[in-house]
């Protein structure tokens, strides 16, 4: 009876398979040929049939032909073993379609599947589901969206099933958890939602869980204390909340643990010391963490990576961290840690980036920190360490950034360097003495040089100008009024400017200001364009700078002209008496028929413009080349007021921003001294100079540097100038603005928000250099302030975020920034798009499809430019703010290619 059942069993299996099989047509399942014909039948859905599939050909066989991506095995039917395809893997291999379009029901015995890379869009068919051979799955690194479907939870021989890198929504299935022979699932980076099931943790076979970068909520649950084969579990990125569990620490294998940018919180639990295997640790920013460090985490001897980072941690570092001998990335920034280091940290000798910034530390910094000779990034600003620079240091030839700035340190730093690879040094806020040696020029990749607030003496070498990478420098000393008072030492920088650095082509910040200065300002190069304030409160300098005094040609001259003065004086007072009561009958009579005078533009009264000019002059220069502001010289329109182009006596060529006469015009008073306010406190070379402005009841207007090419938003309409402005120009002109807009989040005290980065607001010149504009509504970021503001900015580039809260944060700006990404990729402005968030979700377009149809098809290279200025512009598409990289991040990626804001489950992984 046991066998009759059983071949009855049998029997029922067998029709149910081929009539599945039938539903696919022609018992696909069976004969290779209907195989064959699904394959050739998904290709043609394809756009743009990828050189991948060039081998699948009509009339060949995907078994016998070596069709690229497949593979074929016999399987048994009956007494029969017909070949049958088995495998599909093309991953990166220009797939562009609907993954629904594959008729996998007529592909029953796939056991391997691998699409990962691709331009493959839609949701995820329920047919791949009912593969009962199926063993490997992964569709990451597509375009997918939809749910997961809790059918998955029916294929009990699945054994990796990824999903990562789609937009893919709705919660996990509990039904996953069924999946008892599972060993990897993965389904970061994502839109998912809703708590993590507690049925993952039945997955006993579980050897990596990356849920990362979602929108799960709820608490890390306690089961997955059960996932003891478990090496990786990347949590990062989500909206997890509550305590670490200690059953977080049961996994004995576990090798790579990240929960960092959640909203856990209480303390860190030192049971985490357990994991002796862990070489990956990241905990920061989270809602936040407190305490203090457990001195068991120096158990952990293997650990590469170790991220504490923006948190409340506080206490000291414990000196157990001297048994980390394996920590390459040591991140500690911007908690409340205080006390020394501990003396043994020599024995690190293969820490590569140390970042302890924003802390309480204090004493002296270990002599041998640099002992392994491996450091690149040494951080430790913002603390109160003394003593001199550490010995090691000195000859670290390996530097790339180096922060010692706001601390106490002391010591002379002539001998200091040189290092061949260091881009940012900054010494600065201590009390280091000596001089500048010659050898700070041999440090040819420097990009920001930074000693302001020490005890600096000597000349400034003109080697300096060899520096061709240089951007800033700042030397400048103490000013009067600061907190606490002025300090009892300051740089005394003597001598002149070199000549030389007058020639300088990168060189966009020198400040020197409270220094022993004299001489005539080098010309050319920054010194055209520079602020006074940069060269206040020296010696003697002077300069063509408005608020410097003019240079004289000789000291015999001078002293002539001051004895001509002085016998003008004499001979001439009782006419100057005369001519004074003159003028002032003539006010009284003209005192209501005041003339508009433009104005330099001051920031705490000193002068900002490049001209020294007289106002008046220049009003009346504006006023005539212009003819009293004909439409014949208008360049742009917009609704705050309308550009003109003008050229002054001298021959140099302004934009004349001329507010619109309003009734009420409050609103657009606002706009006019806010940014007046902004653009006195910033200069950059990505973004556009102030000159002057004048503000009258008649006339209200600022003076700009006129940059030649207008607008992008103009050029991207304009077919002919659309073409000239090729894939190389579009990818510089990113990332000039990503630059611009860096700097205003990251480098200027408070920060300062843009609010309106939009394609109409970048400019660009002649050589095609972009240039970030009109700062009318922006915000400077002020930490006693709410920053609850109206909503404002333009209708397509504003975050959605704004649409239900008042709060401006930076990550508004990197939303705009995005949009302005994805509008120089495709030569358009993307906002005609229902929901530029929903261009990820749903996916319309390949990358080959966003591109700009009138340029021609990019290199490889261009490719490789384009593809990540996609990847960035979706990143700061993301529709949560906290999901979006910060500005230092795109601006890094873009210059430096730095790795992905999102790093994948590897132990190196940088933060």
């Amino acid at each position: 009876m046991a066998m009759i059942e059983l071949i009855i069993l049998v029997l029922l299996r067998s029709c149910l398979l081929f009539r599945h099989v039938d539903a696919a047509g022609h018992h696909g399942g069976v004969h290779l040929g209907s195989q064959t014909a699904t394959l050739l039948q998904w290709k043609s859905t394809l756009r743009h049939s990828p050189p991948a599939l060039d081998s699948w050909q009509q009339g060949t066989s995907p078994c016998s032909s070596n069709w690229t991506g497949v593979a074929c095995a016999a399987v048994q039917r009956g007494r029969r073993a017909p070949l049958a395809v088995t495998e599909i893997s093309l991953p990166n291999a220009g797939l562009n379609g609907y993954l629904g379009e594959l008729n996998f029901s007529a592909l029953p015995f796939l056991t391997y599947i691998d699409l990962t890379y691709n331009s493959l869009h839609g949701e995820i068919p329920l047919s791949i589901t009912s593969l009962p051979a199926l063993s490997y799955l992964d569709l990451g690194a597509n375009w997918l969206n939809g749910s997961i479907p809790s059918e998955f939870g029916n294929m009990p021989r699945l054994n990796q099933l990824g999903f990562a890198f789609n937009n893919l929504t709705g919660c996990i299935p509990a039904s996953l958890g069924n999946l008892t022979t599972l060993v990897s699932l993965s389904t970061g980076k994502n839109l998912l939602t809703g708590p993590i099931p507690e049925e993952l943790g039945n997955l006993a076979s579980l050897q990596l869980l990356d849920l990362s970068k979602n929108a799960l909520s709820g608490q890390i649950p306690k089961i997955l204390g059960n996932l003891t084969k478990l090496n990786i579990l990347h949590l990062g990125f989500n909206n997890l909340s509550g305590p670490i569990p200690h059953e977080i620490c049961l996994p004995s294998n576990l090798s790579y643990l990240d929960l960092n940018t959640n909203l856990l919180s209480g303390s860190i639990p030192p049971c985490l010391g357990n994991l002796t295997t862990l070489n990956f640790l990241h905990l920061g920013n989270n809602n936040p963490f407190i305490g203090s460090i457990p001195a068991e985490i120096g158990a952990l001897v293997h650990l590469h990576t170790l991220s504490l980072s923006q948190n409340k941690i506080s206490g000291s570092i414990p000196a157990t961290f001297t048994n980390l001998t394996s920590i390459r990335d040591l991140h500690l920034f911007s908690n409340k840690l205080s006390g020394p280091l501990p003396r043994e940290f020599t024995n690190l000798t293969y820490l590569i980036d140390i970042n302890l910034a924003n802390n309480s530390l204090s004493g002296e910094l270990p002599s041998n920190v640099c002992q392994g000779r491996n450091l690149q990034w040494f951080n430790v600003s913002n603390n109160m360490f003394t003593g001199p620079i550490p010995r090691s240091l000195e000859t670290c030839r390996s530097l790339e950034i180096l922060d010692l700035s706001s601390n106490k340190m002391t010591g002379d730093i002539s001998s200091f360097g040189p290092y061949p690879r260091l881009v940012i040094a900054n010494l600065g806020r201590n009390n280091f003495s000596g001089y500048l040696s010659k050898t700070w020029a041999s440090n040819i990749n420097l990009t920001i040089f930074a000693m302001e607030e020490n005890m600096i003496t000597g000349r400034l070498p003109p080697v300096l100008s060899n520096l061709e990478k240089l951007e800033a420098s700042y030397l400048r000393t103490w000013e009067l009024g600061d907190v606490g008072g002025p300090k009892p030492f300051h740089n005394q920088f003597s001598g002149s400017i070199p000549s030389s650095i007058g020639s300088m082509a990168s060189l966009s910040t020198l400040d020197v200001s409270y220094n022993d200065l004299e001489g005539s300002l080098p010309a050319g190069g920054l010194f055209q364009n520079a602020f006074a304030k940069w060269f206040l409160h020296n010696k003697g300098l002077c300069g063509n700078i408005s608020g410097l005094p003019e240079c004289s040609s000789t000291p015999i001259k001078e002293f002539h002209k001051a004895r001509i003065h002085h016998l003008v004086l004499v001979a001439f007072i009782p006419v100057c008496i005369v001519i004074i009561l003159s003028i002032f009958v003539l006010v009284m009579i003209l005192r209501k028929r005041k003339r508009p005078q433009i104005t330099a533009v001051t920031d705490t009264r000193d002068v900002l413009s490049v001209w020294n000019f007289d106002g008046k002059l220049v009003f009346e220069d504006i006023t005539r080349v212009t003819e009293n502001f004909s439409d014949r010289y208008i360049i742009g329109l917009g609704g705050f007021g309308t550009v003109y182009k003008a050229q002054l006596q001298g021959g140099r060529l302004v934009a004349v921003k001329k507010l619109h006469p309003t009734e009420e015009g409050i609103s657009d008073e606002k706009r006019f001294f806010s940014e007046i306010e902004v653009l006195t406190k910033i200069r950059h070379r990505s973004i556009v100079k102030l000159y002057g402005f004048c503000s009258h009841p008649r006339y209200k207007f600022l003076v700009y540097d006129y940059i030649e090419r207008g607008n992008l938003h103009i050029i991207l309409e304009t077919e002919d100038l659309a073409k000239e402005l090729d894939w190389q120009k579009r990818v510089a002109t990113a990332r000039d603005v990503a630059q611009a807009i860096y700097y205003l989040h990251h480098e200027c005290n408070p920060p300062i928000i843009h609010r309106d980065i939009t394609s109409n607001n970048i400019l660009l010149d002649a050589a095609f250099k972009a240039y970030v504009s009109d700062f009318g509504i922006a915000r400077m970021l002020k930490p006693d302030s709410s920053n609850w503001s109206e909503l404002a900015g333009t209708y397509g580039y504003i975050a959605p975020e704004l649409s239900y809260t008042s709060v401006v944060t930076t990550k508004c700006d990197v939303y705009s920034f995005g949009v302005v990404v994805l509008e120089i990729v495709m030569g358009r402005c993307p906002r005609e798009l229902q929901s530029i968030a929903s261009l990820e979700q749903h996916h319309e377009l390949a990358i080959e499809d966003m591109l700009d149809q009138r340029l021609p098809s990019p290199t490889t290279v261009e490719k490789k430019e384009i593809s990540l200025l996609v990847e960035v512009a979706f990143a700061c598409l993301q529709t949560s703010p906290q999901f979006r990289p910060e500005m230092q991040d795109v601006y890094q990626k873009l210059a430096l290619h730095k790795p992905p804001f999102v790093s994948p489950s590897h132990a190196h992984t940088r933060e």
